[in-house]
């Protein structure tokens, strides 16, 4: 499996995502700068957390308009895994790829800390690797995290199982339903605020998030199993 990295100006978690996928996975990843505007031969593309444009407007509203995104939305549109972490996740939303909006915290603090998350769906191309109602420790980091969408979206994303991740025992940034992660309709594009690439090793205190990725893998192996057979 060959993974993309997309690299914005004041990405700051590219270097995680790659040696989540290169040192945990054992697979191979490339840097991908936002000024390209082609991701062929990728079978994987990650959005990294940081400050993109230094969140000028809003978080993710300039990164949106990048000249590798019309390759993102390509790639999602053909079904690839594409994975928008904390400012990924931001991204994704300005780009459309899911529905809602991320407001400021709650308590209009920058969040840093290990918190505890449910797994909802592990049914899922991210989440196979993990059994519904897992509670894993992962790491958060922001300031605009507090997730929130109209009463028909949560509706929808209710009855089509789309709330991957929530959190745990507390609600650290106010999010509708603790809702701290979401996929599309067609089950290939997940934004979450908090960072699995950062939880992908027991030296970083915990590597909770590492199943996420060995989920992904799993996923392209099989896929390129049936491709092939």
């Amino acid at each position: 499996m060959k993974t993309a990295v997309i690299v914005f100006p004041g990405s700051n978690c590219d270097t995680d995502m790659y040696y989540a996928i290169k040192d945990g996975l054992g697979e191979e990843v490339e840097y991908v700068w936002h000024d390209d505007s082609s991701l062929d031969g990728f079978d994987a593309v990650m959005i990294p957390g940081g400050f993109s444009y230094g969140d000028y407007l809003r978080s993710g509203a300039i990164a949106r308009f990048s000249k590798i995104m019309p390759a993102v939305i390509q790639a999602a549109n053909d079904g690839k895994p594409v994975l928008g972490v904390c400012n990924g996740f931001q991204i994704l939303l300005e780009a459309g790829l899911l529905p809602g909006a991320m407001l400021r915290n709650k308590k209009l603090k920058f969040i840093c800390e290990t918190v505890p998350l449910a797994v909802e769906n592990s049914e899922t191309i991210f989440t196979s690797e993990y059994n519904k109602g897992d509670v894993i420790q992962i790491p958060i980091a922001h300031g605009e995290g507090n997730y929130y969408c109209d009463e028909e979206t949560l509706k929808q994303l209710k009855e089509q199982n789309r709330i991957v991740f929530k959190y745990y025992g507390k609600n650290p940034n106010g999010s509708i339903e603790d809702i701290a992660g979401i996929i599309n309709e067609k089950g290939n594009v997940l934004g979450m605020m908090p960072h699995p690439e950062r939880a992908a090793d027991a030296l970083l205190g915990s590597n909770d998030g590492l199943k996420l990725f060995q989920s992904i893998l799993k996923h392209w192996r099989e896929s390129h199993a049936a491709v092939t057979s």
